[in-house]
């Protein structure tokens, strides 16, 4: 019974290696070659975003356009 595990497990080490080696050649890295992660981004502080600048100017534009002719009801 010992003996039959053992070839099971054996098989099972030389099948994960067979796979794994076809994985990185057909990634194009060769098998000591690790895959790269991509460089953490640097977070955009919302004051250093152009676009998200252009989108609050132009909501102010927009709010003190549509605003002009109504009465105020807040006091």
């Amino acid at each position: 019974m010992g003996k039959f595990l053992l070839v099971i497990l054996l098989f099972a080490v030389v099948v994960y290696g067979v796979l794994r080696l076809l994985d990185y050649r057909r990634s194009g890295a060769s098998p000591r070659q690790r895959p790269q992660a991509a460089p953490p981004r640097r977070a955009v502080a919302p004051d250093d975003d152009e676009e998200f600048l252009r989108q609050l100017r132009k909501r102010r534009t927009d709010k003190d356009g549509k605003d002009e002719g109504r009465p105020n009801n807040g006091g």
